[in-house]
């Protein structure tokens, strides 16, 4: 107990000494409490097991199946958060002299590099806080580089196989959004872009693959079509997991791009946050970049505020998230090039083999293969007016995450899976029978499926109400 006692008074000295705020001052009375303060007296077991409680009603990936389409919800790595929470990390403040903080920016710098090395971009920016930040981001990109060439260019051309936040970014960027339809395979023509497309287009924003999880086989005739035309490309990278390694956004024709590093990085995401959106640009766009960034002169690294005349200006508070940046480029070092490839290849390869197991029994929306994902159609599937709502709240009392529904807009009832690479053959297995079964039980016991979910600590809520009004204490 001595050597424990004489362990905790070393870690004050320590923060003492670190400190250089006088820990001896004195409150002034008006300020001090002069009633006990009304907190239940209880011990840390109680506490502990609290908390325990309340964490096992809770869906999470550490825990179950999240096959959630367009969100990327790979695992984790723990290593990752232990790294983030080194005292050389977390012990710092960005206001901090630029000699103090060496490695902290070293970490940003070689982040970029990567981000750069895998997009094929120039140059990037890591103030984002989340993709559709990002996207915003490259968007006022777009708009202050046409106009600083005289170029009034006022629309956004957003197809209808595209992420929900593009158009939404796109109209807070101050862009009229222009609709394009798809094919009935799901992809884009070349022909019928060129037939909408005006001299005031200043972009079209894709996601390749897109969310039907197919790749726009026509992308190097629609490149050229909007080239030619004197506007630019925007690829939403929410998708790069299905590519990374294989495909570099820039060498197919894409001018500006987000990276989501709470996707295609590992790094947490959910409930609002924490998130990041690097923005990547080819190098006529560099100057637009928002400020400040990181530039490496001689060995040492500076904080550089840039070309202020063409620069967007700042987007996020100093540098972005930088504990998830910090995730992100740990994740990168570990993996390497080779193995950030391969988590694509087993993305793709995890979703194709869903997709065969489930194909017979239920409606696939477009294709016999896909990228990293797949979108299902139950309309006419399911029995006695079950919905894929209602299935979707089944999968919970089999313990596993619903995937995301009815979205994209243009597949009805739609379900749509992502596997992502980590998840093994066994439970891509168990998860595509639960499915079939569910499918089974809305024709044989549709009450079952529509009373759904039951096994959970919470029963089927209103979700309107849910949304704007949660419940935030227990």
């Amino acid at each position: 107990m001595e050597k424990i006692l004489n362990e905790i008074n070393s870690d004050k000295q320590d923060i003492e000494l670190n400190c250089d705020v006088a820990l001896d001052f004195e409150i002034d009375k008006k300020y001090q409490r002069t009633t006990p303060i009304n907190i239940p007296d209880l011990s840390e077991s109680t506490i502990v097991r609290h908390f325990t409680v309340l964490s096992r009603k809770n869906f999470a990936l550490s825990n179950t199946f999240y096959p959630l389409g367009s969100c990327t919800m790979k695992y984790n790595p723990v290593v990752n958060e232990k790294i983030a929470k080194f005292n050389s990390f977390i012990n710092i403040h960005p206001l901090q002299e630029e000699e103090t903080i060496q490695g902290n920016l070293e970490v940003m710098s070689e982040l970029e590099k990567t981000l750069c090395e895998v997009s094929g971009m120039d140059a990037f920016t890591l103030q984002p806080a989340a993709g559709a930040h990002g996207e915003y981001t490259g968007l006022l990109i777009i708009s202050n580089y046409f106009k600083a060439k005289g170029e009034k260019r006022t629309k956004i051309i957003v197809p209808d196989s595209a992420h929900g936040t593009n158009p939404a970014s796109a109209a807070l960027a101050g862009f009229e959004i222009i609709s394009l339809k798809s094919e009935t395979d799901g992809t884009l023509s070349a022909k019928k872009l060129s037939e909408i497309l005006t001299k005031d287009v200043a972009a079209i924003m894709m996601t390749v693959p897109n969310t039907l999880g197919i790749f726009e086989k026509q992308i190097s005739e629609i490149s050229d079509v909007m080239h030619k035309n004197g506007s630019l490309m925007y690829y939403d990278g929410a998708n790069l997991n299905a590519v990374m390694g294989m495909v570099r956004p820039a060498d197919i024709g894409f001018d500006v791009m987000h990276i989501n590093l709470h996707k295609t990085f590992s790094t947490p995401h959910g409930g609002g946050g924490p998130g990041s959106g690097p923005v990547g640009v080819k190098a006529f766009l560099k100057d637009f970049l928002p400020s400040p960034r990181i530039i490496k002169q001689s060995d040492k690294f500076k904080i550089d505020f840039g070309n202020e005349k063409y620069s967007i200006g700042q987007m996020k508070a100093f540098f972005g998230n930088f504990p998830v940046i910090l995730k992100a480029c740990a994740y990168v070092k570990a993996l390497g090039g080779k193995g950030l490839k391969q988590a694509s290849e087993y993305a793709v390869l995890n979703a194709n083999y869903l997709l065969n197991l489930l194909k017979d029994k239920i409606k696939v929306a477009t294709g016999k293969t896909c990228m990293h994902e797949f979108v299902l159609s139950s309309k006419g599937y399911l029995g006695n007016g079950v919905k894929t709502l209602d299935v979707a709240k089944r999968l919970l009392d089999y313990g596993y995450y619903a995937p995301t529904i009815y979205f994209p807009l243009i597949v009805e009832e739609a379900m749509m899976i992502e596997p992502t690479e980590t998840e093994s053959k066994q439970l891509l297995d168990e998860f595509a029978d639960v499915l079939i079964k569910i499918i089974d039980e809305s024709n044989k016991t549709p009450e079952v499926v529509k009373a759904a979910p039951v096994n959970t600590p919470v029963t089927r809520l209103n979700e309107v109400q849910a949304a704007r009004k949660p419940q935030l204490r227990w």
